[in-house]
């Protein structure tokens, strides 16, 4: 029977970040005494932050309505068509996500309904160029992911091919290997070389670090310290010295570290040769090379031309290459792009626009670390003329106005010489994970576990036999202790936390997975048939500290877990992934200091108030700093 503490409740309303907290009676095992569960739901925006980001949406539509309006007119249609094996593929590349536009499988890439294929070829050799699939369509408008029959290999051998073609501009590519640093270890970052042709080696390798804006500083210096396991990381996957061209941290999302990363390109890389954007499913690679193309690293007139790479939580949205010719960074241009950045750094919040500021505003809710990504070189487009047409204006008293007919739009393209000696940057799919959690889920599942704004950490102190869930997806037990632990939940804010004994979690378990207050996976009885169980693996710790963590229990792409414990205390635990997943034990660990980002001790429960720590814009001054 369910049973809420009003007062608790009230403190936590007050709360700002808030913990939704349940708490519930539940009968031991073996007898009548009722004991305590608390289960711990996500961090809730206040309103301030909803109408912020209706805000957002309403500008970033009136941003992208043209470019949706061009899309569209060369779109596939949302719902499902006829497909019809008799007409041969187009030759042409879905310009979302790079898959050859067809209408003879509906189950395969690059899939347009017969009649709207039909359509756009009829108009023409520059009918399908700008073109999307219907599974582009699907998830740019309406967020859901048609299923394909790819072979299990498929974007690797799309990467290996691409990798092993022959040097262009008489050197190597140089590859733009894109990590989630939330991911660390990288499962595939060690296997990078094999991808490679050993007859023509890359030019080197540059590894960037995304979705830093995630995680919160948990004391002064922690990029430093992620830079470092980035760097520990590379150098255990062989890559070190000359073939490791830098480290940058970056949020391909809010902007963080990319205009660095653009000037770090342009300064050693210049315009030498072609540039591959590689990395794993979800890494981010699409999201970068979307930010890339509208920033001063491609040419001034490819962001009008070119249609952005489709973004999905889904793994595997990108199916082929994605390319935007680069810009030759001159000495002129690369003169005149400091001066912009030296000017934009000396704008305060106040001096931005309003929309400018609605935006910013919107990413600081979304992520730490936020960045603001220009454009020095912009495309000067010329004042529409207006065709004066007397006869089409005129009209009697009994005739309706006329209007004139419409024009067919020409879609823009790149002349011969703008490209022929171009150097190109490739978006390229991003190779499967294997032993990951989010090959079992699906794609609402998926939506709810990958983090899409900045995690707030989630502090509990456990005895031993205490155990703690992430949602279904993964369990620690602490088995055996003297003294108690904190244990920091980092994950997506939207998975919940449960806390209980160990005599229930068994009962807990089977009773609430694939429901509503374990949230993921979902779908009931039907959903467990198929969804593998959860496989222990015991872990022993020695504590470090009480303000620094000793490990972090990574529960797959679920998200982690840091332990921090007493000063030469041992601990025995107990840590369940689902079956085929990888759990890791990560030392040394990735924020050891996070147990301190937390409030006040909630009466009467294990659990720590949530503290959302504040935002960093880089590349604007202070308000009221000199």
């Amino acid at each position: 029977m369910l049973r809420l503490g009003s007062a608790l409740l009230a403190r936590l309303a007050r709360a700002r970040p808030r913990t939704l907290l349940r708490r519930c009676g539940a009968a031991a095992a073996g007898g009548g005494e009722e004991q305590e569960r608390f289960v711990f739901l996500e961090y809730e925006p206040d309103p301030a932050e909803k109408a912020a980001a209706a805000a957002l949406r309403r500008a970033r539509e009136r941003e992208l309505k043209p470019r949706r309006e061009r899309r569209a007119r060369g779109a596939a249609a949302a719902v499902p068509g006829m497909s019809d094996p008799s007409v041969p593929p187009s030759g042409v590349s879905c310009s979302g996500c790079g898959a050859e536009l067809q209408c003879g499988d509906g189950g395969a890439p690059g899939f347009v309904p017969a009649d709207k294929y039909r359509s756009l070829l009829s108009e023409g050799p520059a009918g399908l160029r700008g073109a999307v699939c219907q599974r582009c369509w699907a998830l740019a408008h309406h967020g859901s992911a048609l299923r394909l029959r790819l072979p299990p290999d498929e974007h690797r051998r799309v990467v290996s091919a691409a990798l092993r073609r022959p040097p262009r501009h008489g050197r190597g590519p140089l590859l733009l290997y894109v990590l989630d640093v939330m991911e660390l270890p990288d499962p595939v970052l060690p296997q990078l070389p094999a991808l490679l042709d050993p007859d023509v080696p890359a030019a080197g390798v540059l590894v960037v670090g995304n979705k830093v804006d995630l995680l919160p500083a948990d004391c002064r210096g922690h990029l430093g310290r992620l830079r470092q396991r980035l760097a520990a990381a590379c150098a255990r996957a062989g890559l070190r010295g000359a073939a490791l061209v830098d480290i940058r941290l970056v949020s391909a999302k809010t902007g963080y570290g990319v205009e660095g990363l653009v000037s770090r390109l342009q300064r050693s890389w210049k315009c030498a040769g072609d540039v591959y954007l590689l990395g794993a499913t979800n890494s981010g690679k699409s999201t970068l090379f979307n930010t890339l193309l509208r920033s001063d690293y491609c040419k001034s007139r490819a962001p009008d031309i070119i249609d952005r790479a489709t973004v999905s939580p889904w793994p595997g949205t990108t199916l082929n290459l994605l390319k935007f010719p680069i810009i030759n960074p001159t000495c002129d241009r690369i003169f005149r792009r400091q001066e912009r950045l030296k000017e934009e750094a000396t704008k305060t919040e106040d001096q931005l626009s309003t929309e400018e500021k609605n935006y910013l505003n919107q990413l600081k809710k979304q992520g730490y670390l936020v960045g603001r990504v220009g454009r020095t070189f912009q495309q000067q487009k010329s004042s529409a003329e207006i065709d004066f047409d007397p006869d089409l204006l005129s009209y009697s008293m009994d005739e309706d106005p006329r209007d004139p007919p419409k024009k067919h739009e020409e879609r823009e393209e790149f002349t011969h010489n703008e490209v022929k000696d171009a150097r190109w940057c490739f978006d390229t799919p991003g190779i499967v994970k294997e032993d990951c959690v989010l090959n079992l889920l699906t794609e609402k599942e998926v939506k709810l576990v990958l983090p899409s704004h900045a995690i707030v950490p989630r502090t509990f102190i456990l005895k031993p036999g205490m155990v703690l869930f992430l949602a279904a997806l993964g369990r620690i037990d602490y088995l055996e202790g003297e003294k108690p632990a904190w244990f920091s939940v980092l994950a997506s804010n939207l998975l919940p936390v449960h806390v209980t004994t160990l005599s229930n979690a068994d009962t807990i378990y089977e009773k609430h997975t694939a429901q509503e207050f374990l949230k993921v996976p979902m779908g009931g009885e039907e959903r467990m048939k198929e969804f593998p169980p959860l496989v222990p693996q015991d872990i022993t710790l020695k504590g470090i500290g009480t303000t620094e963590a000793v490990a972090d229990i990574k529960l797959s792409s679920a998200g982690w877990v840091a332990v921090t414990a007493h000063a030469e205390e041992e601990l025995l635990l107990r840590a369940y992934t689902p079956k085929g997943t990888a759990l890791v034990v990560r030392e040394p660990p990735l924020l050891p200091y996070i147990s301190a980002i937390r409030g006040a001790r909630i009466p009467g429960t294990p659990a720590y108030r949530t503290k959302k720590p504040p935002s960093f814009v880089e590349n604007l001054r202070t308000t009221g700093s000199r």
